[in-house]
Parts: C-alpha cells; sequence; structure tokens
C-alpha cells in the first residue's frame, strides 16, 4: 500500500494552496492509495475531510489522521494517535519532547521527527535538546527518512539516524503545493484501514519502504541564504505560542491524562476478537 505520510491542506495550514479534494485526486493519479493528514498543531483539516467528504467520495481512498507537532525544544514531531481518540492538547503547541513523548505513549499513539535533520530549530538533530540529550531518539516510534523538500544531505543524514537506532523508516512529501503533492511515498507491506493498524505495525518496527524525488522549487530553496529569516522567525512564533497557550494547555494536560488510561491498542484488538 503506497501512503504520504506527511500532508498539509489548506483547510488546517494557512501556507498550504492544495485542499483535501485536490490533495487526494493528485495522490491517486500518482498510484497511492492513502495519506496521513498532519497539519501543523491542528486537525482541523482531518476534521474537513471527515465532515464533508468521508463516505460520500473517494471510498476507495485511505485518509488517516495525524498532526505535525511543534514542540518547545525539539523541532517538529510527526504524531498520529489511535482511531477514535481524540486529543485536543496536540492542539495546542508548545510541550516540551519528553513530555509530548510522555502523552502520546501513554494515550496509546506513536511519534517520530519530522525532517530530524533539516533547519535549525524545526528539526530535531538540530536543536540544543538533541545535542544535550542524543539519547531521546530511542523513545521515538519511527524516523521521518525521506522528506522530499529536504536536501540530499538532510535525507540521508536521516535514513543514517534510523539505522542507528533501529526505528521504522517514512516517507512523505511535506507538500503544500500542487506540483509537490505524491513526490514522496511510504509502502506499506499490507494494507491499512485506520490509525489503529498503522500504529500496530509501527510497534512490529514492520519494515516500510521510502523514496521519492526532491523538490527544489520550496520557499526556503528560493530565498537562498536569506531563508535564516524564517529559521529565527519560527523560534520566535514558537516561543511566542508556547508562552500563550501555557495555561490553557496545562488545563488541558489535566483533563486528558487520566492516571490509568484505557489502552486504545488493546481495545482495538479486544473489540475485534469479540
Amino acid at each position: 500500500m503506497k501512503i504520504d505520510m506527511h500532508c498539509h491542506v489548506k483547510e488546517g495550514s494557512l501556507d498550504s494552496k492544495v485542499s483535501v479534494e485536490e490533495y487526494i485526486m493528485l495522490l491517486k493519479a500518482k498510484g497511492f492509495q492513502g495519506m496521513v493528514i498532519t497539519d501543523h498543531n491542528t486537525y482541523k483539516g482531518y476534521r474537513y475531510w471527515k465532515n464533508h467528504i468521508k463516505g460520500k467520495r473517494h471510498t476507495d481512498f485511505v485518509v488517516l489522521k495525524g498532526i505535525e507537532y511543534d514542540t518547545r525544544d525539539a523541532g517538529h514531531i510527526l504524531v498520529i494517535m489511535p482511531e477514535g481518540v481524540k486529543m485536543r492538547l496536540l492542539e495546542l503547541r508548545g510541550m516540551r519532547v519528553s513530555v509530548l513523548i510522555d502523552f502520546v505513549h501513554r494515550n496509546g499513539g506513536v511519534l517520530g521527527p519530522a525532517h530530524p535533520c533539516g533547519e535549525k530549530y524545526l528539526s530535531f538533530a538540530n536543536t540544543k535538546r538533541y545535542r544535550r540529550s542524543p539519547e531521546l531518539m530511542k523513545r521515538f516510534d519511527f524516523v521521518e527518512s525521506f522528506n522530499c523538500c529536504e536536501s540530499e544531505e538532510s535525507n540521508e543524514n536521516a535514513m543514517k539516524l534510523a539505522k542507528k537506532y533501529g526505528k521504522v523508516r517514512v516517507g512523505g512529501s511535506d507538500a503544500h503545493k500542487p506540483d509537490c503533492v505524491g513526490r514522496a511515498y511510504t509502502i506499506l507491506p499490507e494494507p491499512v484501514t485506520c490509525e489503529t493498524e498503522l500504529i500496530s505495525m509501527i510497534h512490529k518496527k514492520t519494515a516500510f519502504e521510502t523514496g521519492g524525488n526532491h523538490y527544489n522549487k520550496t520557499t526556503k530553496e528560493k530565498m537562498g541564504k536569506v531563508k535564516l529569516i524564517l529559521t529565527y522567525s519560527f523560534w520566535f512564533y514558537n516561543k511566542g505560542g508556547e508562552l500563550l497557550r501555557r495555561h490553557g494547555r496545562n488545563a488541558k494536560m489535566e483533563q486528558e491524562n487520566p492516571i490509568d488510561p484505557i489502552d486504545p491498542i488493546e481495545l482495538y484488538y479486544i473489540g475485534k476478537q469479540g
């Protein structure tokens, strides 16, 4: 099963120019059978698909719920929660990565660094957090080893990182424009129909095939050295957002972090057997 595991849609990402409908049509035309919507700190794009498209059109195409979370100290992290598990806390950016890992795992999800060897502040391996605690890599479930918007060097280093720590490798386009959609892929050895099944495969350390073609028309490529402005702008954006949302995030953590949560993975398979 060929899927794109890093997708930004117009309904959920302000910087995306591709609607959910167009994204699906473009991917289907390129032989894809599914996608994971991973908008920044929001499930709006996925909710749009669920409320307006699911069951009405593209019933032969699998759309899964994910998120690209902006941590306070470790850049962008891709998160996939089990089917039916709603975590509004993940829509409030700014958690420390160690807290995010605990929260996601406690509630049955999986996570891994997006473009881990890319830009400073945005990418885990280029943050102070990684330099201080590189062994934190062991706590992730997967690594995005191919991102078509990254350089060859960035992807090569991401692949080395995944191999070093024995992590499942995934690939995604990270597309925000139509001509970038479908340039990166993840091939699963068997089909999945929901997030829980994908999570189960990752837990089993199932080998995925990843790859694609590099996209050289990204904004940062066009800006050249001036792209540093984007890098430092992100730092201010993330720091400010973390401070503004701290109270709301703490309140959500109290609501969504039960002492003894039900394991959604176990619950799913109990239901299947029953």
